[in-house]
């Protein structure tokens, strides 16, 4: 399990109407929706919490989401210098960042993506379009895309693009990046142009949230190899919980505590409860 995970983005307007399709937001809420399944520790912080308390060491992975000029991604205060410096120094001193959408957007300096040198890839607004920029070889055999055969990214984001040849391009097509991963000096960050619910999503994130980290090895302990399975592990109860997360009987190769393997084959809707052995293996 990661310690914790920031989402930087206004509690607030995540949370109203949720439960209703919006064709500007529904490419966001797959990431609430997939956090919700994940051995993970979810925190969100403000961005008065960031220029207060600075960013607790504990986090890995910090996410902002959203369109520009929202309070998703945060609007006018990425023109804050104390933010952006803040947020700059944390991940090129090891910290994870992934973006979705337009992340830390606000036309400022000569950038929309105020974090680009972060994300390494920024957006088109118009204003450099005779720049040679157009970076287009994929990144292959990538861990964050490993085992991923199809991208939804929603209503997407055009006219993305790589800053530099360094850049992981992991998904391109339309002349466009809408997936992408970056060394950024210590830290790693992620670039998605959206991401609705889907099975395959929820697995994305997920693989995303560990590359970001840095604790790709984590990933395969109490781990479904299919993207429709869960597994819920509760080592103080003893016990485990492999969910089938779809309405068709799924087969799923299941990985344990200490990263040993076992088949499962599970019915629709299904959930399997088995015991925790001393040890953390499969009883």
């Amino acid at each position: 399990m990661l310690n914790c995970w920031g989402a930087l983005r206004t509690w607030q307007a995540f949370t109203v109407a949720h439960s209703l399709y919006s064709k500007r937001a529904y490419s966001y809420y797959g990431i609430l929706e997939s956090l919700s399944g994940m051995s993970v520790d979810v925190q969100f912080i403000s961005f008065g919490d960031v220029l207060g308390r600075g960013i607790d060491p504990s986090i890995d992975v910090i996410i902002n989401a959203g369109d520009a000029r929202t309070a998703f991604s945060g609007g006018e205060i990425w023109k804050n210098a104390r933010l952006i410096e803040l947020l700059r120094e944390w991940v090129y001193g090891g910290g994870g960042l992934i973006g979705v959408g337009e992340p830390s957007a606000v036309p400022h300096h000569g950038r929309f993506f105020q974090l680009a040198d972060c994300f390494g890839v920024d957006k088109e607004l118009g204003f450099s379009l005779s720049t040679d920029k157009y970076f287009s070889k994929l990144t292959e055999g990538h861990f964050i895309t490993d085992g991923i055969t199809e991208f939804n990214f929603g209503e997407s984001m055009k006219n993305v693009y790589a800053l530099h040849d360094q850049v992981s391009i992991l998904e391109y097509s339309n002349d466009e990046i809408h997936l992408a991963a970056n060394q950024a000096g210590e830290g790693r960050t992620v670039y998605i142009a959206g991401l609705p619910y889907t099975p395959q999503n929820s697995r994305l994130l997920m693989r995303s949230l560990y590359y970001a980290a840095g604790k790709e090895a984590d990933l395969q302990k109490w781990y479904a190899e299919n993207p429709a399975c869960e597994v819920h592990a509760y080592p103080e109860n003893g016990t485990y919980a492999i969910v089938n997360n779809s309405h068709e009987p799924q087969f799923t190769i299941v990985c344990d505590g200490e990263g040993n393997t076992s088949s499962v084959q599970l019915e629709a809707g299904g959930i399997l409860w088995r015991e925790i052995r001393q040890g953390g293996t499969f009883r």
